[in-house]
């Protein structure tokens, strides 16, 4: 059962009683950080990539999952994070039990949806913001086999760069449909590093953007509001068939 900690916003001196969300963990237990009862939250006036996250242990499997680190919303309009433990959870496996490196699943030929032998199907998270849409593309990246998912180095014209080796994808949580040039900044970028690209919208694509998509072999995916990518052209199909490197 989640652990819940108080907190009280040191802006308005509201009480609160938080519970960290569950997040997937790809063996498919839910996994959620520690939390730290005896420190105070902080108040969250910028955001970094790197404090945006934090290292989490699966106590069923033993894997490291780089989860979204916790916040909570106060009605006065702070947004606090709330502190973590270093300390692990219980029961948590010793390190070696699976490497956080290993390597992915293979593919299983033929399949229609996302799945790899011996990993359950992708489980999403809900989509209320676009942090959470970011989130749950990270998730999906890294059930897929990319490793070492961070901000991307370069903006991208809307929406959110990611990175991975070998692979630079874009989060569009915008409400308007993905257009040709959002395709073709987004492959431009991938061709100048090197890699491959891949692009998530929340709102679709315009008919010009797929085909060009089609032509160029972006893979592209849309994600509904329960936060499962779907493939929407040949690229995306093979992708999510085949998985990452």
């Amino acid at each position: 059962m989640p652990e819940s900690v108080p907190v009280r916003c040191p802006a308005c001196r509201r009480e609160h009683v938080y519970t960290a969300p569950p997040y997937p963990c790809a063996c498919g237990r839910p996994c959620a950080p520690r939390l730290d009862p005896a420190a105070a939250p902080a108040v969250l006036a910028h955001r970094t990539w790197d404090e945006d996250w934090v290292t989490v242990r699966c106590t069923a499997c033993g894997r490291t999952n780089q989860l979204p680190h916790p916040e909570l919303g106060c009605p006065c309009g702070t947004v606090l994070r709330v502190p973590v433990s270093d300390a692990p959870s219980p029961g948590a496996r010793p390190e070696a039990a699976v490497p956080s490196d290993s390597p992915a699943p293979t593919a299983r030929p033929g399949a229609a949806a996302p799945q790899y032998d011996g990993r359950i199907p992708f489980q999403p998270v809900t989509i209320r913001t676009a942090r959470d849409a970011v989130t749950a593309t990270a998730l999906y990246l890294r059930w897929l086999g990319y490793r070492d998912i961070r901000r991307a180095d370069q903006r991208p014209p809307s929406g959110i760069g990611l990175a991975a080796h070998g692979l630079v994808a874009q989060v569009d949580p915008a409400v308007r449909p993905a257009s040709l040039r959002d395709v073709e900044c987004l492959w431009l970028t991938a061709m100048t590093e090197s890699a491959g690209c891949v692009y998530f919208s929340l709102a679709g694509y315009a008919e010009d953007a797929r085909a060009r998509a089609d032509t160029l072999g972006v893979p592209l995916f849309v994600l509904d509001l329960t936060g499962t990518p779907t493939p929407v052209n040949g690229p995306g199909r093979r992708l999510a068939g085949s998985g990452g490197a």
